[in-house]
């Protein structure tokens, strides 16, 4: 029988750097947890999954993916938690799990402008997404002995970030109108990160996952031309449909953005 290729959900995970205080084997276990509720029941399209995961806790800086110049099909992912903040370590993760599913971690990976944020959005409503997912499985099953309570604080966690949000969404006018918000700010929406735009349209793209769950299947689709995402949001939504179609992954998603955007 021929050997079965590790995807990212079986890719095996490695833990380093200085996780502190923490007791053996929780944080893997949380990282764990988050990674099945990101992903379980999610068709993984990508034809550029890595065979493994390194999750790796720093105490300063942003959490991001390290675009690593060592040749391996290893995703790295950095966080920077407090002492056993399971909350901020499986949101962070699920974030930067988001951009390895979109094909954000191999060394060609550099975020670019004009539509970096976009993928900004769809990978934190990732997460989002997966908090939800763990905040119920935790209450119901929880890793750690009688600890089904901490499922609440997970969803309080998950509940605080989408208020935050949707109050930006509504100060910016995306909630009544897409387009003409996207209009009205595009040059401050195509800055690149997770700027207030992006956040804002995340509780959108949220929605979407929500309504149809093969929506999140597209972002293995992402990423596979020449550009990424350094290429005009038309031409990107184009060549994202295209990868979509060549996968056989469902393009709900990105015909659903040049809808609500209005896009030619």
């Amino acid at each position: 029988m021929a050997p079965t290729t590790p995807s990212l959900l079986s890719a095996p995970i490695e833990l380093t750097g200085d996780w502190g205080h923490m007791l053996p084997r929780s944080a893997d276990q949380v990282v764990e947890r988050m990674r099945h509720a990101c992903l379980d029941g999610v068709r993984l399209v990508s034809d550029r999954q890595p065979t493994r995961l390194r999750v790796d806790e720093h105490t300063s800086g942003p959490p991001s993916v390290w675009l690593h110049f060592d040749g391996t099909s290893m995703a790295w992912i950095i966080v920077d938690i407090g002492d056993r903040d399971w909350s901020k370590l499986a949101y962070q993760f699920g974030h930067e799990l988001g951009h390895v599913t979109c094909n954000s971690w191999q060394v060609d990976a550099k975020p670019a402008p004009p539509c970096q944020w976009l993928e900004e959005a769809m990978v934190e409503a990732f997460s989002l997404r997966g908090l939800g997912r763990l905040a119920k499985g935790w209450k119901e099953n929880p890793p750690f002995a009688d600890d089904n309570a901490f499922g609440g604080a997970i969803a309080e966690y998950r509940h605080n970030i989408i208020q935050g949000y949707t109050a930006l969404a509504d100060s910016q006018g995306l909630t009544g109108d897409a387009a003409a918000w996207f209009a009205g700010h595009r040059s401050e929406i195509e800055i690149p990160g997770l700027n207030p735009f992006a956040q804002a349209m995340s509780v959108t793209i949220l929605a979407e996952y929500e309504h149809a769950p093969d929506c999140v299947e597209a972002l293995g689709a992402l990423n596979r031309w020449p550009g990424r995402t350094g290429i005009p949001i038309a031409e990107y939504l184009k060549r994202w449909e295209a990868s979509c179609a060549e996968l056989q992954a469902s393009p709900r998603l990105p015909v659903r953005m040049r809808e609500l955007l209005r896009i030619a």
